[in-house]
């Protein structure tokens, strides 16, 4: 975490440098990959026998900006205080970082005889696009570096409650960024006659209609075992409505009431849009000729995407504004198996870990590196550390202050270890 790597810039080479000083100095081989020798990619594996195939551990050096001023205390400077580790990074991604870095350790230092080869990945670039010089450039280019049937990375992790774990949620599969930007046209002018084709006005009216639209709700294998076990661990009150989704037709009401209240579940049900911004006009005083909108969109794995933009348009419904699609940075692909015996080990880690939770699959709204490596046939899942709702809406991912409890810290990397020890263990 005092390792500034900020995105952008990135500098990556810096926690590049610690990490490969900390691996040298346990025996441990490693090898780096770059497209740009500023932001590299870090391997290292350990060897097994070879009877199954590698499991991959991966996380990000890179985090994104902060604003100082925002801070109690500095950003980069790892502060412990008050029973929690202070930083950028602490919950995004340098905690997945140092769990699997000394998950590494343990394993070189225990001397364990392993089934497989125990791949390590610290990869540059997740934050801030650029994936041709991370994720990307290792998938395209020096896949065998890393090829593996299993991978674990980051996701939300599990959750306190009255202060103790009650869920641990386990990502198998996460929406993909579908991106499109609204052109409105018109005619330009002054801005003191008003014209009936002013673009900024047709925008206007084209976002209105699109952050209104519900799109329909669909269930996967993921998303229905997920409200299943999340029903069976809820208040009365919740459990009904979780259920209610299940039904065939799914809940109206129910689905209201989680885009008031619980807008993260509402998400992960549908194919979602957010306008994140706008572009329009040179002055006060001169009616543009264009005004553009940015549209977030987040589909579901097996969404239709032309189908969907073909009916964007329908719901818009004005020919003087065109949707025009971005380019995808990151493909589609279904969720990883819940039957496989990375899943299960660790479903058997949380039993071990955080006694009494509940262990549950979970489709992520966001999107991760994941998704490159599952579209090569690795099924990948994205695990964290523990946090109460609040503490994580206050101080997780992107937050203007971020920080992690130091017991949390702790009982991931165990989390980590057993799961990992379980799969490349020989048996």
């Amino acid at each position: 975490v005092q390792i500034d790597t900020s995105n952008p810039p990135g500098n990556e080479r810096k926690a590049v440098d610690y990490l490969k000083s900390v691996l040298d100095a346990e025996g441990i081989p490693s090898e780096i990959f770059a497209s740009d020798p500023n932001r590299p990619n870090l391997v290292a594996r350990l060897k097994g026998n070879g009877s199954k195939r590698p499991l991959l551990m991966l996380a990000h050096t890179d985090v994104v900006p902060v604003q100082r001023d925002r801070w109690p205390v500095d950003p980069f400077g790892a502060v412990v205080q008050d029973g929690y580790v202070w930083g950028r990074g602490t919950t995004d991604d340098k905690d997945k970082l140092t769990a699997i870095l000394m998950t590494l350790i343990l394993v070189k230092r225990s001397g364990m005889p392993l089934d497989r080869d125990l791949i390590f990945l610290a990869e540059p670039a997740e934050e801030a696009g650029a994936g041709e010089i991370g994720i990307g450039f290792m998938v395209d280019k020096h896949f065998v570096a890393i090829d593996a049937e299993f991978a674990i990375t980051e996701g939300p992790g599990a959750t306190i409650e009255d202060g103790r774990v009650t869920l641990v949620q386990i990502t198998t599969g996460e929406k993909v960024p579908r991106r499109a930007r609204l052109v409105a046209t018109g005619t330009s002018g002054h801005g003191s006659i008003p014209r009936m084709d002013n673009a900024v006005a047709h925008l206007a009216a084209a976002v209105q209609r699109v952050s209104a639209w519900q799109t329909p709700a669909r269930l996967n294998d993921t998303t229905r075992t997920y409200f299943e076990r999340l029903a069976a661990v809820s208040t009365p009150d919740k459990a009904a409505r979780y259920r209610s989704l299940l039904a065939p037709g799914g809940s109206p009401s129910a689905e209201r009431y989680l885009a008031e209240f619980e807008p993260t579940h509402y998400s992960i049900l549908r194919t979602s849009l957010s306008p994140t911004m706008l572009r329009a006009g040179v002055a006060e005083n001169v009616i543009p000729s264009t005004a553009e909108a940015t549209i977030d969109i987040r589909a579901l794995p097996d969404e239709d995407v032309p189908a969907f933009f073909a009916e964007m348009n329908r719901i818009i419904g004005d020919p003087a504004v065109m949707v025009v699609p971005l380019p995808a940075t990151r493909a589609a692909t279904p969720p990883s198996r819940l039957d496989s015996e990375m899943y299960r080990a660790l479903e058997r880690a949380a039993s071990r870990v955080y006694p009494g939770a509940t262990s549950l699959p979970g489709m992520l709204a966001a999107a991760t590196d994941m998704a490159q490596l599952r579209a090569k046939g690795v099924q990948a899942y994205g695990i964290g550390p523990a946090m109460t709702a609040e503490d994580f809406a206050q101080h997780g991912w992107h937050s203007d202050v971020e920080r992690l409890s130091e017991a949390s810290l702790y009982q991931f990397v165990e989390f980590v270890w057993n799961a990992v020890t379980d799969v490349v263990g020989k048996k």
